[in-house]
């Protein structure tokens, strides 16, 4: 812990106010605009800066979310997580963390958990925070395991949901009491009033989807199948895709050969996230696999009605029949029955929407989540016996 210097003291007593926060380092891969990112970039931004120390770092400093922060410091691996240029990267973390006087570190995904936390471990950082955001498929087995084994040297893994939680236990042997589920956290002003980034029309319903296009079990595939057949029995539905990747081309000629032409839009990589949203009466995500879906949280928050697969952690996000609808995963026509019983029924998207929206703001606010990894934050310090006094007095 920080420790207070002689010229913090003031009439003989030590004014310890600004050098009792524990320094806390969080860490992500890079700054590209996936949800793993975009949590790591919302909670640097909104933990508690009078009550913890906030130090930023990054594996590659690259992608559209580094302008919206200060003070990032790159540990490269130069290409690899197990050479030994990545082992000096380690070195070097760990020094940084020691010269900061680091208390608390936290990654945030797959290649920050395997930099930071061996080298907080060297640095002998007293409380360490893996991330899980995942449910795990998406890993080959390999990485699973060598994920798995830097874990052990945690003292919790923070899970976004229970599902991504329950896979960590049962597939890879992790304790239940080394596992905390705290949700993502949706900034304010994703429930303000927001301008559409394309205007609306009388007489017009938009049916959308917000992914980024680098990963088929995003199943782009299946929300275009979907709009197809909407688009056969609702001449009056547009369609929007909002993402980019190296998929990006073959979406495209997939919707040109399904017909859709100038009922579907492509509106590329988006940060505007709540105009998009406030251009849709309708939010799909037809994914394979999510843990908690940053997408379908921010649709809460704007008041739009959800349909998803029921997949991971959406059936703990979206309420079937209350919030949204949930369908059988790779079910097109099921899909399509879902948006188009919304699209008949305005008040069902109304009361849906209001009911999402609701839902987001008592669970999921920024100042609840952010509540949730600063108590755990200083109740593992506390394990530790290197809590300061005055947190609660700052926290609360």
């Amino acid at each position: 812990m920080s420790q207070v210097h002689p010229e913090g003291k003031q009439g003989g007593t030590v004014v310890a106010a600004e050098r009792e926060r524990p320094g806390v380092f969080l860490m992500t891969n890079t700054l590209e605009t996936g949800g793993s990112e975009r949590q790591f970039a919302v909670l640097a931004q909104g933990l508690d800066r009078s009550a913890l120390d906030v130090h930023l770092g990054c594996l590659r400093n690259v992608g559209p979310l580094s302008d919206e922060l200060e003070g990032l410091v790159e540990f490269p691996p130069c290409g690899s997580l197990v050479g030994w240029k990545s082992q000096k990267a380690r070195l070097a973390l760990s020094r940084h963390l020691r010269s900061k006087q680091i208390a608390v570190v936290n990654s945030f995904d797959f290649y920050a958990n395997l930099m930071l936390i061996p080298a907080a471990r060297w640095a002998g950082i007293p409380a360490i925070f893996g991330s899980h955001r995942q449910i795990g498929d998406l890993l080959s087995p390999a990485q699973f395991m060598a994920q798995r084994a830097a874990f052990h040297f945690c003292d919790r893994v923070i899970c976004n949901s229970r599902s991504a939680a329950d896979a960590l236990r049962d597939r890879g042997g992790m304790a239940e009491r080394k596992l905390v589920v705290i949700g993502n956290a949706l900034p304010d002003a994703l429930f303000e009033e927001t301008a559409p980034a394309v205007r609306k029309s009388a007489g017009l319903l938009r049916v959308g989807m917000i992914a980024r296009m680098n990963d088929p079990s995003k199943n782009h595939a299946g929300f275009l199948e979907m709009a197809a057949r909407l688009a056969t029995k609702y001449p009056g539905v547009e369609f929007l895709l909002a993402g980019d990747g190296p998929l990006r081309a073959g979406i495209e000629a997939q919707a040109a050969l399904l017909g859709l032409g100038s009922k579907i839009t492509f509106l590329g990589d988006r940060r505007d996230v709540s105009a998009v949203l406030a251009s849709i009466d309708v939010s799909v995500l037809t994914s394979r696999t999510e843990s908690l879906s940053n997408v379908i949280l921010e649709s809460m928050a704007a008041g739009i009605p959800v349909v998803a697969a029921r997949v991971g952690g959406n059936p703990e996000l979206v309420q079937d029949g209350v919030t949204g609808f949930l369908v059988p995963v790779n079910d097109e026509p099921a899909v399509a029955d879902a948006v188009g019983k919304l699209m008949d029924h305005p008040e069902l998207r109304r009361d849906f929407g209001t009911a999402a929206r609701a839902v987001a703001r008592e669970r999921f606010s920024l100042r609840a989540i952010t509540r949730q990894y600063e108590d755990l934050y200083f109740s593992v310090l506390e394990e530790k016996g290197r809590s300061p006094e005055s947190r609660r007095v700052a926290i609360h």
